[in-house]
């Protein structure tokens, strides 16, 4: 009878990781033992605290050049950026979620249980304070992502993937008004992603098959395994194909990636507007850490059968998220197809077989996460009586109401527009630069065509807030509190510094795009 031998594990490259599903269990007993009027405050600091400490411990990591858990875990370069990227865009994130004095109560249902549209729901939705089991599911999305973009194989990457979706999916159904249209996006999130996630699972049990046969080595869905396989696995190359065509289906849906974008629309207009801003940021790094890993690390070797039809979907998303943003009259979809244009901009970056190319996908994630965190903050002030004013008819002079706000919204939307001293066109520079060099010049010339649409519906809300008289259906924009205000200046500050002064993140990317195979 054989030993049985335990994994090795490197404690100190996974605390990251276990500090933010510590703090998500302590968050549940807060919810058991605290009374309710103190939850808000103890849950709020205790979320902080641990992203905080979790980015301690990556800045400590930032040599670590290891495979760990049983090669379940990767912690590189790309791993160490984007887990730090994804902390400190989360704890901006947790700022909005706990604003409370913008709206009293704050953004989300006081008691979820409580029928919609409903008279006792109507009654809560004006003075009861918001529900604080928000915090657990958040933070437990949080470490779900921090192992997302470290997984070394494809078992992991699946569960880390139902970790933080799961409660992204419970979350898109709590906002404290229009509680039928969040849990309707909430019931079609939940709906998509499952399917998303049964067929990143089928695609796993594909290569799993197609890894068996290898000489001297037994099948696995490590990426060590597939890479191997690929260049010697005499089984047919058909699983192959369907396995990474199903892993990408599963991937990109997550990254809101044509043609599997449909759900981004309608979930961005019905989730809370914290959590809106949440998944542009957070998931989105996260999603692409994914992808840069599968395909640059277990499909390297495969890069001539999965380009042309990935970049025919960065194309394709590109297209749609450019020429239907055009058509939007609510700020939060127009947000929406601007997300999912950007994410063919990214597509472009992960498809350049580089250094340079990921280590400009990376600087791009980080970028474009401070400007819509920036984004939605603001979205968040411009209110009436029934809440957040989301259509465009209603910010028709707002830059006379509110001159401050409506300057730096048209900020961040010409930073959307990629326009030079912005961290948008940096961004996009550092994506299509590597595309070029490598060949990739098809891509770069849709990249910039789709860009130039996309400039139309940004600059129609900068003429309609600044040349148009406010009537009295333009709403007001709130007083920010601290918290509010605190995310707002980190997103503008950066995007300005990422467009005038790139080099320091830049060179932290380069520094860090190197994978542990």
């Amino acid at each position: 009878m054989s030993e049985l031998k335990l994994p090795s594990i490197d404690y100190a490259a996974l605390a990251p990781i276990l500090i933010m599903l510590g703090a998500a269990l302590v968050g549940v007993l807060v919810e058991a033992f605290v009374p309710r009027h103190r939850r808000h405050l103890v849950q709020l600091s205790v979320s902080l605290l641990a992203v905080l400490a979790a980015l301690t411990m990556v800045v400590l990591n930032a040599d670590d050049r290891l495979i760990t858990a049983g090669s379940a875990i990767a912690v590189d370069g790309p791993t160490l950026f984007l887990q730090g990227a994804i902390l400190v865009l989360a704890a901006m994130a947790l700022l909005l979620t706990g604003e409370r004095a913008v709206e009293r109560g704050g953004a989300f249902v006081a008691h979820a249980a409580i029928t919609a549209e409903s008279a006792e729901d109507r009654r809560q939705a004006e003075s009861a304070g918001g529900t604080t089991e928000v915090y657990p599911l958040a933070t437990f999305a949080i470490g779900g992502m921090l192992i997302f973009v470290a997984a070394n194989d494809l078992l992991t990457m699946f569960i880390a993937l139902e970790v933080f979706s799961l409660p992204l999916y419970l979350l898109c159904a709590l906002a404290r008004r229009r509680r039928l249209l969040s849990q309707e996006a909430a019931l079609k999130y939940f709906m998509l992603g499952a399917y998303a996630s049964a067929f990143f699972l089928f695609g796993v049990a594909l290569i799993y098959g197609f890894t068996s046969g290898i000489p001297g080595r037994s099948a696995g869905v490590d990426f060590a395994t597939i890479n191997a396989a690929v260049n010697e696995s005499p089984a047919s190359r058909v699983l192959l194909f369907a396995g990474m065509a199903l892993l990408a289906i599963g991937l990109l849906f997550k990254a809101a990636a044509a043609p599997f974008h449909v759900w981004t629309p309608d979930v961005y207009q019905g989730a809370p507007t914290p959590v809106t801003a949440f998944m542009a940021a957070c998931t989105k790094v996260a999603a692409f850490g994914a992808l840069l890993r599968v395909f640059h690390v277990a499909f390297a070797s495969a890069s001539w059968d999965f380009t042309p039809v990935l970049g025919v979907v960065a194309v394709l998303t590109m297209l749609v998220g450019a020429v239907l943003a055009v058509t939007q009259t609510d700020i939060k979809r127009l947000l929406a197809y601007s997300s999912i244009a950007n994410a063919g901009y990214l597509l472009v970056g992960v498809l350049a077989p580089s250094k340079d190319g990921l280590s400009g996908t990376m600087f791009y994630l980080v970028a474009y996460g401070f400007s819509v965190l920036a984004a939605f903050a603001v979205v968040t002030l411009v209110r009436d009586g029934d809440g957040e004013a989301t259509h465009l008819s209603r910010w028709a002079g707002l830059g006379r109401r509110s001159p401050f706000f409506a300057s730096v919204f048209t900020f961040i939307l010409l930073a959307f527009a990629g326009i030079p001293l912005t961290s948008g066109f940096t961004s996009k520079f550092a994506v299509f630069g590597p595309a070029l060099a490598e060949g990739r010049a098809w891509l770069v010339v849709a990249g910039v065509l789709t860009s130039m649409v996309l400039a139309f519906p940004y600059l129609r809300v900068v003429v309609m807030m600044w040349l148009s008289e406010p009537g009295e259906s333009t709403p007001t924009v709130a007083v920010p509190g601290g918290l509010t205000s605190a995310a707002l200046m980190i997103g503008v500050v950066a995007t300005l510094v990422l467009g005038v002064a790139p080099a320091p993140l830049l060179d932290l990317a380069t520094g860090a795009a190197e994978f542990v195979r």
